[in-house]
């Protein structure tokens, strides 16, 4: 069943594209923007990381923390965050279980989902953006989210 508003996120421990273990607790306090995307180097998703890289001083100055997701593996994400100079961790959800606890939807049953989730310092859900196809507007939609979070 996927998370909804409000909820509260499940307990997750993922490695990053450095093998460094990344857990929801170390969120805790602060907003987390969790974004999941299809796969790394593709036109789209390369897109989308690079806009949350170009606004990522706007994330911080929300105190948000910014994590990407999909399920390639850490090899492929530290090409991928070398390549396009991404200053956020890549979480390899190698098994999809992250994806599964999220419950975020396969297109048409084969393509992994572009969903972006918008947590609050306490861990709860404050708003969902799912669009498969214009990975950028998932970086202003949790820009607009953030600061009225804020406010």
């Amino acid at each position: 069943m996927p998370l909804k508003l409000g909820d509260q996120i499940p307990d997750f421990s993922l490695s990053d594209q450095l093998g460094v273990s990344r857990t929801n607790k170390q969120a805790k306090g602060r907003p987390l923007v969790l974004f999941f995307y299809p796969k790394d180097d593709t036109p789209g998703c390369t897109a989308e990381n690079c806009g949350f890289r170009d606004k990522y001083d706007l994330f911080k100055l929300f105190g948000a923390e910014v994590w990407g997701v999909s399920g390639d593996d850490e090899a492929s994400h530290r090409s991928f965050a070398d390549k396009n100079k991404l200053p956020f961790p890549l979480l390899c959800d190698t098994e999809n279980s992250l994806r599964r606890a999220f419950g975020v939807p396969k297109v048409l049953g084969l393509l992994d989902g572009r969903v972006t989730y918008i947590i609050d310092s306490k861990g709860v859900i404050r708003h969902i953006f799912n669009d498969l196809l214009n990975g950028p507007a998932h970086v202003n939609e949790a820009l607009r989210v953030l600061g009225e979070i804020r406010n």
